[in-house]
């Protein structure tokens, strides 16, 4: 059985010949080898759980390494001295890729720290409000949604977006939920569901919530850099990154973002003392950092734009097609996220009918693991049910997903 590439290491950034001077085809499985070879990837299994974090390439691990290695030598002569100037450049940098200003975000650890921020802190609700989140969106913000009913005494309105769902559906879904909930303040969204690879159409969600009044605090974790789009866009006012998921950077480095006419709606962090700037840097206190991995940043822009976005959300989602529309209609099994384009990128989960409990999508799990070698994750959460969660990577191939649409067929009920 063919594993998940494994490469030699390639020193430098993104190979000159790579950088695309036409479009490049997702299926252009020559092309994309060339790119999984800046990737040393395991030969135990096929890697298929590539949403927990995002492995760096080997241009951004070395970049990463003699950042580490300046900041650990020359400690705090160089983080009192000359780290606020980089630190500054790189969010500009940061920035510029967003299309929003440099003084509407700041650097948080991961995006859940920078939407605990901005749901925390945000002051417009009052006793009797109503505050609504779906059964997609993520447990840890789920969380902080709830815990706004002791510390605001808001009411929290959970609704089921809809299995299977299409585009027109969850932008009504959301309309019913506002016009039976009057007294909603603020809502919660998640652009790309990390639970089953969802999309929803955050642009005229957010336009619909607002004519009445409502704000909504975007979770953009798993979108931005899967997806093919620019921040500034999305038309929302407050929205919560990652940088180490898609984008390749490393491990804890997260990007908070307010509008800037929007800003008093988020209080400053308590660890802040006035006076307070303007800006979403006042909104966030993390103390001492990873500094090293926020240096490294431009280095993994540099390697993604080399590149493309579009190319790279192409492939994705060509990796993800490759398995997910040979199985459609495969009886027994359940596909979670349309074959509609708009509504889904790499990411997308399945389920066994029958077979719903979390205990079931554990056992499931484990026997793609033991029997074929393949790495996936159960997730649980939908109102339907748990399920697996498939996420290839750009190191991935056509076979990798072959060998999956295999795998999954050999586990499927007889009938």
């Amino acid at each position: 059985m063919m594993l998940a590439t494994a490469v030699t290491p390639v020193a430098g950034r993104l190979d000159a010949a790579l950088s695309p001077a036409a479009v490049v085809r997702p299926d252009d499985e020559g092309y994309w080898a060339k790119v999984a070879a800046h990737y040393d990837v395991t030969r135990d299994v096929i890697q298929l759980e590539n949403g927990n974090w995002g492995m760096m390439s080997q241009p951004v691990l070395e970049r990463y390494e003699q950042a580490v290695r300046r900041v650990n030598r020359e400690t705090s002569y160089y983080a009192r001295r000359g780290l606020t100037p980089d630190l500054i450049a790189v969010r500009d940098r940061v920035a510029a890729k967003m299309g929003v200003a440099p003084q509407e975000i700041a650097f948080t650890r991961n995006a859940t720290e920078a939407l605990k921020a901005l749901i925390g802190g945000y002051n417009r609700l009052r006793p009797g409000d109503a505050v609504l989140y779906a059964d997609l969106d993520y447990d840890s913000m789920q969380a902080c949604f709830d815990a706004l009913k002791h510390s605001r005494g808001v009411d929290v309105v959970r609704i089921d977006l809809p299995e299977p769902a299409t585009y027109q559906g969850l932008i009504d879904a959301y309309d019913a939920a506002l016009k039976a909930n009057p007294k909603t303040r603020l809502i919660l969204l998640t652009h790309l569901s990390h639970r089953t690879g969802l999309v929803v159409p955050v642009k005229e969600i957010v336009a619909l919530a607002r004519a009445r009044g409502v704000d909504a605090i975007l979770d953009a974790a798993h979108s931005w850099g899967q997806l093919d789009f620019r921040p500034a866009d999305l038309d929302a006012d407050f929205i919560g990154f990652n940088l180490h998921k898609w984008w390749g950077a490393p491990l804890g480095v997260g990007v908070v973002y307010i509008r800037k006419d929007k800003i008093d709606l988020i209080d400053p962090d308590s660890a802040n003392s006035p006076p307070f700037a303007i800006s979403a840097y006042s909104r966030v206190h993390t103390g001492t950092v990873d500094f090293a991995a926020q240096l490294t940043v431009p280095a993994a822009l540099d390697f993604q734009d080399g590149i493309g976005d579009a190319a790279r959300a192409a492939r994705l989602r060509h990796l993800r097609d490759l398995w997910t529309e040979n199985l459609r209609g495969a009886k027994g099994l359940e596909i979670l996220t349309p074959a509609d384009p708009r509504l889904h990128g790499g990411i997308t989960s399945f389920r066994f009918e029958g077979r719903a409990s979390v205990q079931d999508n554990v056992n499931i799990a484990k026997r793609l693991l033991d029997e074929h070698r393949m790495f996936t994750v159960h997730r649980d959460g939908p109102a339907r049910g748990a399920c697996i969660r498939v996420t290839p990577a750009l190191f991935n191939n056509a076979a990798d997903m072959a060998a999956l649409e295999k795998a999954i067929r050999s586990l499927l009920p007889p009938g």
